[in-house]
């Protein structure tokens, strides 16, 4: 027996581990907004904060994890995700390991935006 059931995961692997992240092809893609308020859309917040205030540093780092958490398509990371706005932020943001090591993998410069360890 190979450990999956109905050709799903294995039996006892996580969630997290077989989601499907998405990546952006090009971080060119990314020009999303960078001040003002946006609400995101449901689908990506539902949690009911939906509402962010970019100039809010805490509110816009919580906009960003989120939508890298939550998107389930490219268009997602366009529409609401700006690049070096995202490579500034990237060595703060909380995210899953699955995630950072997604876009890392794609976007040496994300990795090479971290800081040293103390």
């Amino acid at each position: 027996m190979n450990g999956t059931t109905n050709g799903g995961a294995p039996a006892g692997s996580r969630y997290t581990d077989q989601r499907p992240y998405v990546t952006a092809d090009s971080l060119d893609e990314l020009h999303g907004p960078t001040s003002g308020t946006v609400n995101l859309d449901q689908r990506l917040n539902w949690s009911g904060r939906a509402r962010y205030d970019l100039t809010n540093p805490r509110r816009l780092a919580t906009m960003y994890e989120t939508v890298l958490r939550e998107a389930t398509n490219p268009d997602d990371l366009a529409r609401w995700l700006n690049a070096p706005t995202l490579i500034r932020l990237w060595p703060d943001l909380v995210l899953p390991p699955q995630v950072r090591q997604r876009w890392e993998a794609r976007f040496p410069q994300l990795r090479a935006s971290q800081r040293p360890a103390a």
